[in-house]
């Protein structure tokens, strides 16, 4: 299904085209966002590929992945490290420093995001959109509901992926491009203007009951924290886990180091034995840093 027309190529240059030349043959697509901070030598961009390399069935997804860069700093950075980068202008607003939860410039930057996805949507493509302090530890795409439209990550899930109590993380989400996720994003970025000063995620927790909302038909199925884990309610079962997402966590330096920490245990993991792994202990040392913003937040 594709709703492209002149509007999106003029508002979105070469958006189309960089997406066609990363999609999987069904058309999906692997999204994170940069911006200058997230870019720096030795930082998140650097960690969220090597990610990619260390998993397992995850390297050639990087084939796929598109990073959208939020300045031009970060597009400069992407060319040196990666074969697909887009640039996403916006007026007026500088997204290049690092964005502390709840600002206004972070608000300004999840929106933007999301209205950015909801184009991608439009334009034919389904994705994964990533956010770039999520390591990828397996490939997930056999975790995913066949038959859902749209999938995301939980802070805390209550063990039902049809619960409308489990707490939604807009970091890892896997959307179907179908009338009805376009339906239901155009609905998300309009209900921004309804709930001032609530970010994405917030706000979906408030829309995911509304009648208006039930009434788009979306098949939502929230991802068990289990495979899709993160600090806020960590996996500990290195056999199943795909993804850790440093969520409930403030600060780059926090998270850059804690997620070095599951690197490090991930490619310990790695090297065990069947015998070792039934016989030892294995946790992740993280969060540990990540500890001191864990109850403050959840970005």
């Amino acid at each position: 299904m594709n709703f492209s027309g002149a509007g999106i190529s003029v508002e979105f240059p070469g958006l189309e085209n960089i997406l066609e030349r990363a999609a999987m043959p069904d058309r999906t697509i692997i999204l994170t966002t940069l911006n200058q901070a997230w870019a720096q030598p030795n930082t998140m961009i650097d960690l969220y590929l090597e990610s990619f390399r260390s998993g397992e069935e995850t390297s050639q997804l990087l084939d796929h992945l598109v990073i959208v860069a939020l300045d031009l700093v970060a597009y400069d950075k992407c060319k040196l490290l990666h074969a697909f980068c887009y640039m996403l202008k916006t007026e007026d607003v500088d997204f290049s420093g690092e964005k502390f939860f709840m600002t206004e410039d972070y608000l300004k930057m999840m929106w933007r995001r999301i209205y950015f996805l909801k184009i991608v949507l439009e334009l034919g493509f389904n994705f994964v959109f990533s956010d770039a302090d999520v390591m990828w530890i397996r490939n997930p795409f056999p975790r995913f509901d066949k038959f859902a439209d749209f999938q995301i990550a939980c802070d805390a899930y209550t063990g039902i992926p049809e619960d409308m109590n489990n707490r939604p993380n807009g970091g890892f989400v896997y959307a179907r491009s179908n009338k009805r996720t376009i339906d239901f994003y155009n609905y998300w970025y309009m209900s921004r203007v309804d709930h001032p000063g609530l970010h994405d995620q917030d706000v979906l927790g408030k829309i995911k009951t509304d009648q208006d909302f039930l009434d788009i038909g979306l098949q939502l199925r929230f991802l068990d924290t289990l495979q899709f884990s993160g600090f806020c309610q960590i996996s500990n079962n290195f056999e199943q886990v795909c993804t850790m997402h440093a969520n409930c966590c403030t600060g780059l330096q926090r998270k850059l180091m804690d997620l070095r920490l599951v690197m490090e245990d991930w490619r310990r993991f790695k090297l065990l034995t069947p015998q070792m792994k039934y016989h030892q202990r294995i946790y992740w040392r993280a969060p540990r840093q990540c500890l001191v913003s864990k109850f403050e937040d959840k970005p």
